[in-house]
């Protein structure tokens, strides 16, 4: 294998395939990431048996061949290398792959290519969708994915599509975020799959990196397969059932409060500087005004008032301030609505604007008076 190219150019698309590669495992080979040129085209492939990634570089090869290298020691040689031009040459004999730019070269020891993975090809239907309306519902649910590893089928996101609608769902138990789009073209197919949060976060960062305007997914039985310009990125879907979302959701509240979500964030991010050490973040809503506070013993306490519309009985109700914020900040809009029933019931945190089909539910504290 022997193939040259602009070192700029190889060094983005490297960046994108280290993604994939494990940091943990002890199986060596999934540690590196495999290079092979072929037909016209140097392809890097990475995984971690969980994701996989597939990365197409334009660019003939003198010689076509295959090695697989250590992935995050080739990044970084890569990275430091001075010269615009790279070239990158296998050597049967010495058993190394060299790599050189400008006058610097490297000659990495490659690791055995026979327990590599064979990653999967797209194939099958492929539902297409703008990668603008996918990475904003992505990361307006995906923080609400619970990362405890002994409840998997929460790990993931619920992701359904068809006709002219996208609708991602996401909960741990504690919160839980949902997310409508509707899209500006009909979908050819449909989409029904959890995916996990990883993946989906993934594909986002990859659609940033290379501007795609399209993100292509193919579900299968077990596994997820998105294409976003010359990345293919492979994920297997989350096992276990997800929870029927809809049964969560209160039929009735008893106050609807519209907020400016920008100044209630604000508030927010402040008064949560004393809710340290699983400290609750206190909301009592009070005719005409809404006082957030906090205190951690030892530490101190603040607390900051702002105008509301409240009416009735006053309220008292206890939430993890990080959820609070979280929920916030992916709201995203300055027209909020706040839906509340009781101390101990969960609240509600909607978009405002007519359309936007955001919605973040999350579980109360109970408070020690």
């Amino acid at each position: 294998m022997k193939f040259s190219l602009p070192r700029e150019r190889f060094l983005a698309q490297l960046g994108v395939a280290v993604r994939g590669v494990s940091t943990r495992s002890a199986i060596q080979t999934l540690s590196g990431v495999l290079v092979s040129a072929h037909d016209g085209v140097v392809e890097l492939q990475a995984t971690d048996m969980e994701l996989g990634v597939r990365v197409r570089i334009d660019a003939p090869a003198e010689r076509e061949g295959t090695a697989l290298l250590p992935g995050r020691l080739l990044l970084d040689v890569v990275r430091s290398l001075p010269g615009e031009e790279l070239s990158v040459e296998a050597r049967g004999a010495e058993g190394d792959v060299e790599v050189a730019s400008g006058p610097a070269s490297f000659h990495l020891r490659t690791l055995p290519p026979e327990d590599f993975p064979t990653l999967p090809d797209p194939g099958g239907e492929v539902v297409k969708l703008s990668s603008a309306a996918f990475s904003e519902t992505v990361g307006r649910v995906a923080r609400a994915a619970s990362r405890d590893e002994t409840r998997p089928h929460l790990t993931g996101v619920l992701v359904s599509a068809s006709e002219r609608q996208l609708r991602m769902v996401a909960t741990d138990s504690y919160r839980l975020s949902v997310k409508e789009t509707t899209l500006e073209n009909a979908l050819e197919g449909s989409i029904e799959a959890n995916v996990p949060a990883r993946a989906l976060q993934e594909v986002t960062r990859i659609a940033a990196a290379t501007g795609a305007e399209e993100v292509g997914v193919t579900t299968r039985q077990n596994q997820v397969v998105f294409e976003v310009g010359s990345v293919v990125l492979s994920s297997r879907l989350v096992e276990g059932r997800f929870p029927n979302y809809k049964q969560l959701l209160p039929d009735t509240f008893e106050h609807e409060l519209r907020v400016d979500g920008a100044e209630l964030l604000a508030v927010v991010r402040r008064v949560s500087l004393l809710a340290q050490k699983n400290a609750p973040l206190r909301m009592a809503f009070r005719e005409g005004e809404l006082e957030v506070s906090a205190r951690t013993p030892d530490v101190g306490e603040a607390r900051e008032t702002l105008p509301i519309a409240f009416q009735g009985e006053a309220l008292e109700i206890g939430f993890n301030p990080d959820f609070v914020r979280d929920g916030l900040e992916a709201a995203g809009s300055d027209d909020l609505v706040l839906k509340l029933i009781s101390p101990l019931r969960p609240g509600l945190i909607e978009s405002g604007s007519d359309g936007d089909g955001f919605l973040y539910l999350v579980m109360p504290i109970r408070l020690n008076v």
